[in-house]
């Protein structure tokens, strides 16, 4: 025994000296880059300094030659690394070199519930940066989609903040091994495209505390992003890009962000303002640069006594913080671009991705060997997504559509023929009068899609939205599917018994009828490269879908909080949050408002039955970890992967509290048969409510129910805990 505890203490003593020294290691390190930094600046010129504050062209501002710093070059990337564009205009550069790996749009990566999959975006965002020598990728964007109709939503996650930062947080963290920064956007309460330059956002500080900011806290904190960017709109008052409490009180004292915050382009408004509010470089659109905010007007502010000396020096320290992680670390990758490795992440991104939203005859998996004629009708069955509408796109080395994926699998085993079904005549540039008639059902090619399918054992039916119709730069007007596609749908439906509908979009739309009408549904996303295979493999059983809405689709757009509560877009250019906390899920729970499709909603080819949920003690203290079990089945006859959700619910609180919060989530693979038990943790500091009062966060003590199931509304079990006040 005293044997056993002597190995043991040295065993720790060991592991005690590692650390001492790995922290000795890492210190001088640490040390040794603000040490140069500190040197750097005291050889720089007032002049040099400016000049990396602000834009020198489109996509990068100035380094210092004589002192070896670099420009810092960014580029777009949500959807993967854009086109190289001329340096002082958006037209292409026309290189040979820049076809990059199309990646799934940001609710696709969201509808994973799978952080590793947003880690492998992450690599191959960071890969592919380094191989067109970008300092800063302008990804990954997640604000919360408060508004069904916003034209980014797309681009953005989630309407949940938990699970936006857990996918934010792995995002950050793929992108920046690459040696790359990741920009972290758009900072804050960018939920509409509608007066996004102008709007003032007036939110409570539960709502920002608890809604808006946890995403960003997480990918500063946990994440170490490198640089953020500031939003367009104004937020309680003060443009985003000047905002003292969100950058300089929030940001980066509160949070201890180290990086730089860039403002979004053409987003700078003031010199003095923002230079004294926390903004530390100016980007924008067009010239002439050396008149921007952030140019010869603060060189002038500087020298007037307006902005410190001090404050400059400060900017240039963040900019060079991030360099000394990304163009001047050591070991720089070199980097790669769309190679086989990045095309089986987009594909594995988008197979996991993928809805089943409805499948009542089992139509699906498609049983092959009996199918001999399939109809595949509709404008999405061929289009590509990679470009279209205001914003970033990608000039993708290749992208698959969904008819080449279903042909690719099953060309061999049934005749396979297209009809375009409808017109998608939107363009996102055009007004709405050059617009007009583009909802107009197409009776000639709807009269060609009928014949067809009349003929066929199956018609695949490709509907939804492309990236004209969803765009930066403008909100939807309704939920109502484009281009007369309900009449294509009805008609359709009536001449074939066996009609599949799949839906390609990146936001909710009106399925009402559809869900009412049609037995067998499936929801795609902008999918990336290898989006037409992804979506072929699940239609034919080599993939089972395991994909969950990021989302709640509202019956009626008038059931959603910003809507309900007559606060979209806003009067006289503001918009009160009045639904507070009540975002997505959180109102339709707690309001009791039954939605078209749920949040966490999405069917699999098996079943799962959810037993025994318990807890690892009944009463817990701040500073506990609650750890729940619940065992999962997989009662099928195939092998699926599940995301087990898990959300918190406290009943008599003295605040408001939503009926439900996710806490938890996990997705794993259970293979036909096997029973899994499944652990999930939840700090206890995460069941905190942000107290406005003492501008701190409580744990309210009491009773909590902890309710798994597979969406916020299939509860399949149900456990109790108690926690203490100490």
């Amino acid at each position: 025994m005293i044997h056993f505890q002597f190995k043991t203490c040295m065993v720790a003593c060991a592991a005690m000296l590692l650390l001492l020294n790995a922290s000795r290691a890492q210190s001088p390190s640490k040390s040794a880059i603000d040490n140069k930094i500190s040197q750097v600046i005291k050889k720089m010129t007032l002049v040099e300094k400016i000049e990396m504050l602000h834009g020198n062209a489109l996509f990068s501002s100035a380094g210092v030659k004589r002192l070896g710093i670099p420009e810092l070059t960014c580029d777009d990337g949500p959807l993967g690394v854009r086109e190289e564009v001329l340096r002082f205009d958006w037209k292409s550069a026309n290189w040979t070199t820049d076809s990059a790996t199309f990646l799934p749009n940001g609710s696709a990566i969201a509808a994973t519930w799978n952080p590793a999959m947003a880690h492998a975006y992450g690599v191959v965002l960071g890969e592919e940066a380094n191989a067109r020598k970008k300092i800063v990728m302008l990804a990954p964007a997640f604000n919360i989609c408060r508004v069904p109709l916003n034209g980014r939503t797309y681009e953005y996650y989630s309407e949940d903040p938990f699970l936006n930062a857990q996918l934010a947080v792995q995002a950050v963290k793929g992108i920046q091994s690459q040696h790359v920064a990741a920009c972290i956007k758009h900072y804050a309460l960018n939920n509409q495209e509608v007066n996004r330059n102008t709007v003032n956002v007036i939110a409570d500080e539960r709502a920002l505390r608890e809604i808006y900011l946890p995403a960003f806290k997480a990918a500063v904190q946990k994440g170490n992003a490198y640089t953020l960017m500031s939003a367009y709109n104004k937020v309680n008052g003060y443009w985003c890009s000047e905002n003292d409490y969100l950058l300089n009180k929030i940001l980066k004292k509160e949070w201890g962000f180290k990086g730089a915050v860039i403002s979004d382009w053409g987003g700078t408004h003031n010199t003095v303002a923002a230079a004294n509010n926390g903004l530390d470089i100016e980007m924008g659109s067009s010239g002439p640069y050396d008149q921007w905010y952030f140019a010869k007007p603060l060189l002038a502010a500087v020298k007037a006594g307006k902005v410190s000396v001090k404050t400059i020096d400060e900017k240039v320290r963040r900019i060079l913080w991030v360099m000394y992680q990304t163009s001047m670390s050591a070991n720089h990758p070199a980097g790669k671009i769309s190679t086989p490795a990045h095309s089986q992440s987009a594909y594995n991104i988008a197979a996991q991705s993928i809805v089943l939203l409805k499948n009542d005859k089992l139509l699906l998996p498609l049983k092959t060997k009996s199918i001999k004629s399939i109809a595949v009708i509709g404008d999405n069955a061929t289009r590509t997504f990679a470009l279209g509408g205001f914003g970033a796109g990608v000039k993708a080395k290749y992208e698959i559509t969904a008819l080449a994926g279903l042909k690719s699998r099953m060309v061999s085993t049934a005749d396979i023929r297209f009809a375009q079904g409808y017109r998608a005549n939107y363009l996102a540039s055009q007004t709405p009068e050059q617009n007009a008639g583009y909802d107009k059902p197409d009776k000639a090619l709807i009269d060609e899609a009928v014949a067809l399918a009349k003929t066929t054992d199956v018609a695949l039916l490709f509907i939804g939205s492309n990236r004209e119709f969803e765009s930066e730069g403008g909100d939807r007007k309704d939920l109502t599917l484009p281009f007369g596609e309900q009449a294509l749908v009805d008609a359709v439906t009536a001449a074939n018994a066996n009609t599949i509908i799949i839906v390609t979009a990146g936001a909710p739309y009106d399925l009402n009828k559809i869900k009412k009408n049609n037995h067998t549904i499936v929801w795609s996303w902008f999918n990336g490269s290898e989006g037409g295979n992804a979506l072929a493999d699940v239609l034919i059983g080599k993939i089972n879908p395991s994909g969950k809405l990021p989302f709640t689709f509202p019956a009626s757009l008038k059931d959603s909080p910003a809507f309900a509560l007559d606060t979209y877009p806003g009067e006289n250019l503001t918009t009160p949050y009045k639904e507070g906390i009540l975002v997505g899920y959180r109102w339709f729970d707690t309001k009791k408002i039954e939605p078209a499709y749920c949040f966490g909603y999405g069917l699999s080819y098996t079943n799962f039955d959810y037993k025994a949920l318990k807890t690892d003690k009944k009463a817990y203290r701040p500073g506990q970890q609650v750890s729940v079990t619940v065992t999962v089945k997989n009662t099928g006859a195939v092998d699926g992967m599940e995301t087990v959700q898990l959300y918190v619910s406290k009943a008599k609180s003295a605040v408001q509290k939503p009926e439900k919060e996710l806490k938890a989530f996990k997705k794993l693979m259970i293979k036909s048969g096997q029973t899994t038990p499944v652990i999930l943790t939840i700090p206890v500091q995460d069941l905190a409510y942000y107290d406005v009062k003492s501008s701190s966060w409580k744990v309210e003590p009491g009773n909590y129910k902890l309710l798994a199931g597979t969406s916020s509304r299939d509860i399949k079990q149900v456990g109790a805990i108690a926690v203490s006040a100490k």
